[in-house]
C-alpha cells in the first residue's frame, strides 16, 4: 500500500511516527521526516510561524502541491496532517484531479478558534475528517475522533506532585522565529533562576543550525526531546503551542510563553475569539473548567514576569489538573491507522 503524506511541521512528524508503527507494509510517499522514508520534499522547507513568513514559501508550496498531485495517482490514500494553509489546497487539487481519491484529513483546521467557514471546505474536499479533541465534535458533524497522540505518545507521565522542582525546563518551540524571540529571554531568566536549567533543542536542526539559531547555551544542559526535558523538569516554562499540551497532560508545571511579530499577533487577536492560546486552557475553558495554567503574552514575556509566575506555581493543584486532562484526552470513537488500513 502507498500512502501519499502531507507532514510539514515537527508536532505532525512526532505524531506521524506513532502512526507509522501500525501501519504494516505501507510505503510514505511526500513531505516527512526522513525516518519514514525518503521524502518529496523535507518539512524544514515549510518552517515557518505567521502570516508574513508565509508569504515567502508561497511559490515553494505551489511548486509542492503540484509534485504531490501528481504523485497522489500512483497512491492509494492520502494523509493530510494539520498545517490548513498547505493542506487544504492540496485536498483541492488531488480532488480535482481525483476525485475518487481517499482523503483522510487528520488534525483539523481549528475552526472552533477561526476560519469557521474551512468546514464545509474540508468537508466537500476530503472523505475522513479525524479529530483529536473531544469539544470539536460541536463543529465536525461527520468527523471521527480518534483520541489524541499524545496520550500514546507520551510514555511515562509525573506519577505525583512536586517531584524535582529545583529543575527548570526551557522550551522554545521548533520555528525559528520563536526561537530567535525567546532565547535572549530565556538566557537571562536561567542565569538569575537557581538549580539546573535544562534547554530543550528542537531534533530537526543540525550543529550549525543549534549554534545560529540557540546563540549561547552554556548555562543550560541540552536536551534534544522535548518530552524527556519535561520529565526530567519540575517546572517549565515553555512556547506557546504543541508542547504546551505536552507539559499539561505529563503534569509538569508551567508558564505558557508567547512573543509573535507585531504585525502577526495584531491580525491574529482581531481574527481568534478565545480566551486562551494554550491548549490545555482552551480544553478546559470548553469544558467549563477554570483556567489550567499561566499565559505569558508579547510584552508580557519578561525575565521578571517568567519569574514571578514560576514562584506562584502551586505543584498538587497543577497535577490534579493533569490527571483530568489525561482522562479527557483519553477518549476515542476508533483509531486512525485502522480507518487508513481498511481498504
Amino acid at each position: 500500500m502507498k500512502l501519499l503524506v502531507s507532514a510539514l511541521e515537527p508536532s505532525a512528524n512526532l505524531h506521524l511516527e506513532n502512526l507509522f508503527q501500525n501501519l504494516h507494509g505501507v510505503e510514505l510517499i511526500g513531505i516527512f521526516d526522513e525516518k519514514f522514508g525518503k521524502p518529496l520534499y523535507s518539512p524544514k522547507s515549510f518552517g515557518v510561524m505567521g502570516i508574513i513568513d508565509v508569504i515567502g514559501k508561497i511559490l515553494t508550496a505551489k511548486k509542492a502541491i503540484k509534485m504531490l498531485v501528481k504523485k497522489s495517482q500512483e497512491c492509494d490514500k492520502v494523509l493530510l496532517i494539520d498545517a490548513p494553509a498547505f493542506n487544504i489546497p492540496l485536498a483541492k487539487a488531488i480532488k480535482k484531479a481525483y476525485p475518487n481519491k481517499q482523503i483522510i484529513y487528520y488534525i483539523l483546521p481549528k475552526v472552533w478558534a477561526w476560519k469557521k467557514g474551512r468546514i464545509a471546505t474540508v468537508e466537500k474536499f476530503t472523505d475522513v475528517q479525524a479529530y483529536i479533541f473531544p469539544f470539536e465534535n460541536q463543529f465536525w458533524r461527520h468527523g471521527i475522533y480518534v483520541g489524541n497522540p499524545l496520550i500514546e505518545e507520551i510514555k511515562t507521565f509525573k506519577k505525583e506532585a512536586g517531584l524535582d522542582m529545583e529543575v527548570t525546563a526551557f522550551l522554545p518551540g521548533s520555528r525559528r522565529s520563536e526561537i530567535k524571540s525567546l532565547m535572549p529571554i530565556f538566557r537571562e531568566c536561567a542565569d538569575r533562576l537557581d538549580g539546573k536549567k535544562i534547554l530543550s533543542i528542537a531534533p530537526i536542526f543540525n550543529d550549525n543550525e543549534v549554534a545560529s539559531l540557540y546563540g549561547d547555551t552554556s548555562m543550560f544542559e541540552l536536551c534534544f526531546d522535548a518530552k524527556e526535558a519535561l520529565m526530567r523538569a519540575g517546572r517549565a516554562v515553555v512556547c506557546s503551542g504543541t508542547a504546551t499540551l505536552e507539559a499539561a497532560t505529563i503534569g509538569v508545571p508551567f508558564v505558557l510563553v508567547y512573543k509573535a511579530k507585531k504585525l502577526d499577533y495584531f491580525i491574529g487577536s482581531r481574527l481568534v475569539k478565545l480566551s486562551h492560546v494554550g491548549l490545555a486552557n482552551i480544553i478546559f475553558d470548553f469544558e467549563h473548567l477554570n483556567e489550567f495554567h499561566t499565559e505569558l503574552l508579547q510584552e508580557e514575556v519578561t525575565v521578571e514576569n517568567i519569574k514571578a509566575e514560576l514562584d506562584k506555581i502551586d505543584a498538587n493543584e497543577f497535577f490534579a489538573k493533569s490527571l483530568k486532562l489525561r482522562d479527557l484526552l483519553s477518549q476515542k470513537d476508533m483509531e486512525l491507522h485502522k480507518i487508513i488500513m481498511d481498504r
